[in-house]
């Protein structure tokens, strides 16, 4: 606040304290000689009078003004006027702050320096890690763990990037941008049918008729490069793996139609800046026990 406004702001409030003591007294007695009957009369003998308000009433008023007065005299509420006590409530919020963050490190402290590789066999450390997970991940990823249209199933064994400690460690502290790119407008309508349908039964192991050899010559010429000849994906890109039944936007034609024609763009946030390294060891921990052993394959499509 400026100076300017924070004078006003003082001479408005003094101004009101003042006024309404003032009001208080004015009207707490009659002017000696003044009758109590104003004059006013309604229905032929309802007659209205000017009393002065109890004094029990009276006092409450007047207390309540020096309460305010002595409030604004020790806490700030007078424009910049810091108060005699010197509170603020951005002093009050770093201070419970700092009450908050001796607990949490406290909370860490044990876990500190050791490797992940032991936490996720410590019960007490995995504990802590899905408190973490749900509240820094449940959002996207649920509360048990097994994701949505779009958000990965961490439960399942199928990973994206790779399901190893060093991996999902990576994942949590630098986040992970994906992207599909668009194949609208390169594809005719046969080829993207075959395509659509080449990859939906790929799982199936069918590898008979025109259409399914149509949609493999084309995957080989246009997906390969990213996904591997043999639809193994690849970890390095986050290239999800697409010869199994586990689809991250849906393995219907539809769905299926919709990536190809329009491609995907997944990000996943870098908790390096909210976590501490302790946080992000203990969530990986939580991570790797949702897949006891973990598999380190390629990806979910």
């Amino acid at each position: 606040m400026t100076p300017f406004w924070s004078i006003v702001v003082i001479v408005l409030v003094v101004a009101n304290i003042i006024g309404c003591l003032w009001l208080l007294i004015w009207t707490a007695k009659r002017t000696p000689g003044e009758s109590a009957d104003t004059g006013h009369v309604w229905d032929d003998d309802l007659r209205e009078y000017n009393n002065p308000l109890p004094r029990w009433w009276l006092n409450l008023f007047v207390i309540t003004i020096i309460f305010g007065a002595i409030y604004l005299a020790l806490y700030p509420g007078l424009g910049n006027l810091p108060g005699r006590l010197g509170w603020s409530s951005a002093a009050q919020h770093d201070q419970r702050a700092a009450v908050t963050q001796a607990q949490r490190q406290a909370l860490y402290q044990p876990y500190d320096q050791r490797e992940i590789a032991d936490l996720r066999h410590d019960a007490a450390a995995v504990e802590l890690g899905g408190k973490l997970f749900q509240s820094n991940c449940a959002g996207c990823h649920g509360v048990d763990a097994r994701g949505a249209k779009g958000f990965p199933n961490l439960a399942d064994g199928d990973w994206l990037y790779g399901g190893d400690a060093e991996r999902i460690y990576a994942s949590i502290t630098q986040g992970r941008g994906g992207q599909m790119p668009t194949f609208f407008g390169t594809l005719d309508e046969e080829q993207l049918k075959s395509l659509v349908a080449y990859v939906r039964d790929w799982h199936t192991k069918r590898t008979d008729g025109t259409e399914y050899q149509v949609g493999a010559r084309k995957f080989a010429g246009t997906c390969a490069a990213c996904h591997g000849a043999d639809g193994n994906g690849n970890p390095l890109l986050g290239a999800p793996r697409l010869n199994d039944d586990i689809w991250l936007y849906g393995g219907n034609d539809a769905a299926i139609r919709e990536t190809i024609l329009y491609g995907r763009k997944g990000q996943m946030p870098s908790f390096e800046a909210t976590l501490s390294d302790t946080q992000r060891r203990l969530l990986t921990s939580y991570v790797l026990s949702l897949n006891a052993p973990a598999v380190a394959s390629a990806g979910q499509p």
